[in-house]
């Protein structure tokens, strides 16, 4: 039996799995507290209710968890203030600097594959060398969140341990280079103030400590990268992933490097890499549509497919909260095209779901700039539950779409990473593809078409307002 954990930002999950299929025999969750910074030890007690009577039955465990969270200890390993999260707006104005301070986009392309967004650690630390001085200076070193969950179980009993982290976790903290495998030790002292200690490098099967019981424990990784292995993502395939944001990824051989900052040039929890975009608005927008139309998100889906394509020329723009792919933090939502024939709550609905696959539609487009093109997207998230989204996905994307059942992914390509290092083989074990559908849709590029003609338009309308 194998224990892989999803420490998100939601909550804490646990999955108990046959090291030798994937197959589930136990699975349990508890909450975190609600908001963009957490005390470590809220992920702790959720961990130990929901691994109660599952991490003791596991013979390996493997943590995976929300990226670019930032967890300051002082040099006693004590947690110097609630971890910011991954979600925490405040260091935009930090990430701007540091990019400027550092030779631009092109040059954070180069030696970190990403051009660091607020999302990144990098900034996290800036932002608290600025705003909290005490706390920048007490810090001694930084882990991510599945960096401290691994280091709290190997050390929970037994003092002290080693802290390890893994490539793909890495990836997004922004000071370090996955073309060439290292930290860049020299980013993260000049955002903080001072040179600070950071996690060793694990290889992707490495054991890294042991629990209380003596069990080993992989390396970890992220979500993103948990997910990948979950679904057992191939050349080829771009997972969608359509929950409170949006993210595009793919598995490939070799590092991306995008300098417009639009493709994330992460690394994977295999050996490989992860370019990933990611969107603020996705399911978001789905909920707040149905909330106008005072109805649910079920009725929504069937709103919507009783539509025709293209909303009978309603266009939406679904920056509702600013956007992140593009970058434009101030934009807002626009409707185009309504008229008292056509305003309906059919197409507005229908509107809605085009939006949400269209902005998705040019994260596809992103990663195809860098030469990664799609035979099939693999859609995942809560949203890959409503009809409308997976009928009409299809018809946006231009490929088949496959939709594998409902699962915890995250925590079962942690499982997949302790099943592979139970083994000590040289690559993951085979587990069997989860059960799908897949559909297929004649595809609509007039609906994209006047959807990248308001988005350009909005664009230019925002650039005149600033001015």
């Amino acid at each position: 039996m194998v224990a892989g954990v999803d420490s998100s930002t939601q909550s804490t999950k646990v999955l108990l799995c046959r090291a030798e299929d994937g197959s589930v025999v136990g699975e349990s969750s508890a909450p975190h507290p609600d908001g963009t910074e957490c005390d470590p030890a809220a992920w702790w007690r959720a961990l130990e209710t929901a691994g109660s009577g599952l991490l003791d039955r596991a013979d390996a465990v493997a943590v995976a968890a929300q990226q670019h969270g930032m967890v300051a200890l002082d040099d006693a390993g004590q947690v110097v203030r609630p971890a910011l999260l991954w979600n925490d707006v405040r260091s935009a104005p930090q990430a701007a600097e540091l990019v400027a301070e550092f030779g631009g986009p092109r040059e954070w392309a180069r030696r970190t594959g990403s051009v660091p967004t607020m999302s990144f650690t990098v900034t996290k630390l800036r932002w608290m060398a600025e705003h909290e001085s005490d706390n920048a200076r007490r810090t001694h070193r930084v882990l991510l969140p599945h960096d401290w969950v691994t280091w709290r179980l190997a050390s929970a009993g037994r003092g002290p341990a080693e802290t390890f982290t893994d490539r793909g976790d890495a990836s997004g903290t922004g000071y370090y280079s996955p073309a060439d495998g290292t930290w860049l030790p020299d980013l993260a002292a000049s955002a903080l103030g001072h040179p600070v200690d950071l996690p060793k490098i694990a290889a992707p099967a490495q054991v890294v400590g042991a629990t209380e019981r003596g069990v080993p424990l992989g390396p970890g990784t992220g979500d993103n990268m948990g997910a990948a292995l979950g679904l057992g993502l191939v050349e080829g395939d771009v997972a969608i992933s359509i929950g409170t944001s949006g993210t595009a990824y793919a598995v490939t051989p070799v590092p991306s490097a995008d300098p417009t900052g639009s493709v994330a040039g992460f690394a994977d929890a295999t050996g490989r890499y992860l370019p990933l975009v990611a969107t603020v608005n996705a399911a978001r927008v789905l909920v707040a549509t149905a909330r106008v139309l005072g109805t649910d998100t079920a009725d929504l889906s069937r709103l919507a497919l009783a539509a025709a394509p293209g909303a009978s020329g309603i266009t939406f723009l679904p920056y509702l909260d600013g956007e992140r792919t593009p970058n434009r933090p101030d934009a807002n939502g626009v409707l185009r095209g309504l008229t008292s024939a056509n305003m309906t709550p059919e197409n507005l609905a229908r509107a809605a779901v085009e939006a949400v696959l269209c902005s998705l539609a040019d994260a596809i487009d992103y990663l195809a700039a860098l030469g990664i093109t799609p035979s099939r997207v693999v859609l995942i998230g809560g949203a890959s539950r409503s009809g409308a989204i997976r009928r009409i996905a299809p018809a946006i994307f231009g490929v088949p779409v496959t939709v594998p059942e409902p699962a915890e992914y995250v925590a079962l390509g942690a499982a997949r990473q302790a099943a592979w290092v139970l083994s000590g083989a040289a690559e993951p074990p085979e587990w069997p593809a989860p059960a799908a559908e897949t559909y297929t849709a004649e595809p609509h590029p007039e609906v994209r078409e006047r959807y990248a003609r308001l988005r350009e338009e909005a664009a230019v309308w925002q650039e005149a307002k600033k001015q």
